[in-house]
């Protein structure tokens, strides 16, 4: 299912598809097109924690690919998987975890990456959580 042209164009014309893998997981890779995010049936809606775990991967595939491309490493191979644990008392994510898969990666370059995903904002966000302020009006 097509939601949204891509804001942002990978080199070679690509752009991301973002696949709903569970009801707490999701992957993300690069595609030719535009991006879309799919399932493997209708009844599988994506529901505001992919969304979640999606701008988690989105935020880690873009700090990855940008530091690719100055260190002349390939990311067409890039995979970004991101499942999530719910907690209770209250109902929440209590544990995300990122898992980077890239055939293309240097042996020599796995730490570095490493480092690398950990400069993504939102998961600076998600780890150093913001104040959240709720107003109502009229």
């Amino acid at each position: 299912m097509l939601l949204a042209p891509p804001q942002d164009k990978l080199p070679g014309d690509r752009s991301l598809k973002i696949t709903i893998i569970s009801d707490e997981a999701i992957r993300l890779e690069a595609q030719a097109g535009q991006l879309t995010i799919e399932a493997d049936s209708a009844e599988r809606s994506y529901g505001p924690f992919h969304m979640l775990g999606s701008s988690l991967a989105y935020c880690t595939y873009s700090v990855l690919q940008s530091w690719a491309t100055h260190a002349d490493i390939n990311v067409d191979s890039l995979v970004v998987d991101v499942a999530w644990k719910f907690v209770e008392k209250p109902h929440r994510v209590g544990e995300m975890s990122v898992s980077l898969t890239w055939p293309g990666l240097p042996a020599e370059r796995l730490n570095a990456a490493k480092r690398v995903a950990a400069l993504c904002a939102v998961h600076k966000t998600l780890t150093h959580p913001p104040a959240i302020v709720v107003e109502v009006t009229q």
